[in-house]
């Protein structure tokens, strides 16, 4: 009886998807975020979006020109924060099964900037990606210290400090200049308790994101740390070597760091 019930709610639900995507196409129903960003126009940009989250598009300087308002429409109307929580939400499922030694030296690699805070606000003068990037406007607007929170990925934070993990946050930011405005600007958006905030200094400028954050790593290793997780907006930040048990790519269409 119970597997006849199943069933018979199996097909009630399959037959309510049915008469809906009926219903949605006989009244022009499109996704959200498409009414804010060219509806139908946007298909190719879409092809292009899921080409550059997972790799598969040459190194890229700017967002395509005829993608900007898909883009934009992406990140302001709602789909960018539903991805970023989906992935959170399999971050923490994995978390939960991860036998913590209570040793301290079950550790998680966290990027900074659009993983833990956000830069969206900087980006909409840029167009979101179409324009070029500016390593001094950049500079000046890190400088201000007033990135907000990605919200599910501080609530992840919390939780994998909660669970006994070691966090260490791992940036490409400048150390000399940017170490304390960062520190401060993580504090305030919660970002606290964590084992280590890890710019790069002097000594590592002019090496590429991959291979100063696989040394970072190789560092952490070599010290004892177990890395179950990593966790990042660029493929630069989850590459190389010692990345750890999983990675977990956040989206972010808007720019590529090589």
């Amino acid at each position: 009886m119970i597997l006849i019930g199943e069933m018979v709610r199996r097909a009630r639900e399959i037959i309510a998807m049915i008469i809906f995507a009926v219903f949605s196409s006989d009244a022009g129903m499109t996704p959200p975020y498409w009414n804010r960003g060219g509806g139908a126009s946007c298909s190719h940009c879409l092809s292009w979006r899921l080409a550059a989250e997972t790799n598969n598009v040459q190194p890229w300087r700017t967002v395509p020109a005829h993608c900007c308002s898909c883009v934009g429409a992406y990140i302001t109307g709602g789909q960018y924060q539903y991805d970023l929580r989906f992935v959170v939400e399999q971050i923490l499922t994995y978390a939960d099964e991860i036998p913590v030694a209570g040793d301290g030296l079950d550790a998680w690699i966290l990027d900074v900037d659009d993983t833990c805070i956000s830069n969206v606000d900087y980006y909409k003068s840029k167009r979101y990606g179409c324009e070029p990037y500016d390593p001094a406007a950049f500079r000046s607007w890190a400088m201000e210290g007033e990135c907000p929170a990605i919200q599910s990925v501080a609530e992840m934070f919390a939780k994998l400090i909660e669970g006994g993990f070691k966090v260490f946050l791992v940036t490409g930011r400048d150390e000399e200049n940017l170490c304390q405005v960062t520190s401060e600007n993580l504090h305030r958006e919660g970002f606290v308790d964590y084992e280590r905030l890890i710019l790069r200094s002097a000594a590592e400028k002019g090496r590429s994101a991959v291979a100063f954050k696989t040394e970072v790593r190789r560092r952490l290793v070599e010290q004892g740390y177990r890395i179950w997780g990593n966790v990042g907006d660029q493929w630069s930040d989850l590459r190389g070597e010692f990345v750890g048990n999983r990675t977990f790519k956040l989206p972010n269409p808007m720019y590529f760091v090589p």
